[in-house]
């Protein structure tokens, strides 16, 4: 496999058109390796100097980061690949992902955090949206009616599969009604 450039690194040019070209270099490897869908892009938001995915992650600034996640998506998806846009949302820690309750209020939540993937739906149309580990407002995002069906189909039209990361599934019952569509294995 090729060893494309770390997200910070492409975020970093700000050039939407390279990243396109990244996300079609991808796609082509991906369909010639057998594979259907890419693990990726990280949508969330540099918060925390510690997290140990920053690497993956695009930036601290919710525009720059829906920017060039767009591009990346644009470009895989337009050789028949599709995505999985991660990890929806608020994952901006290593320390206690799997149970960590991310609390802010609404508006910071929306104009802030919610803000590249409501970008990357709008313009890209992604595949699949993979929930996070984490709780927000201490409801777990794999459970979380408001983030699953009101905000991502409701309110931004994302007509995709909902999956969760491995294990993030803790009431599977609540996650159905929640809008999840996939669990993927774990727990």
């Amino acid at each position: 496999a090729t060893g494309f450039p770390i997200g910070t690194c492409l975020a970093s040019t700000w050039n939407t058109d390279l990243v396109r070209k990244v996300g079609e270099a991808i796609g082509k490897e991906t369909l010639e390796y057998g594979c259907d869908v890419v693990l990726g892009p990280g949508m969330n938001l540099h918060r925390n100097p510690l997290c140990g995915r920053n690497f993956e992650y695009y930036s601290e600034d919710p525009i720059l980061t829906g920017l060039i996640g767009t591009a990346f998506v644009q470009g895989v998806q337009s050789q028949g690949v599709g995505v999985s846009v991660k990890h929806f949302a608020m994952n901006n820690s290593e320390n206690y992902r799997f149970m960590g309750n991310s609390v802010a209020s609404e508006n910071t939540v929306r104009n802030l955090y919610l803000k590249p993937f409501e970008y990357i739906v709008k313009h890209a149309h992604p595949a699949t949206l993979m929930c996070a580990y984490n709780q927000i407002n201490g409801v777990y995002c794999s459970e979380n009616k408001w983030l699953l069906t009101d905000v991502l189909r409701k309110e931004w039209g994302f007509d995709g599969v909902v999956m969760t990361d491995w294990g993030a599934v803790h009431d599977r019952a609540a996650g159905i009604k929640a809008g999840l569509d996939l669990e993927m294995p774990g727990d």
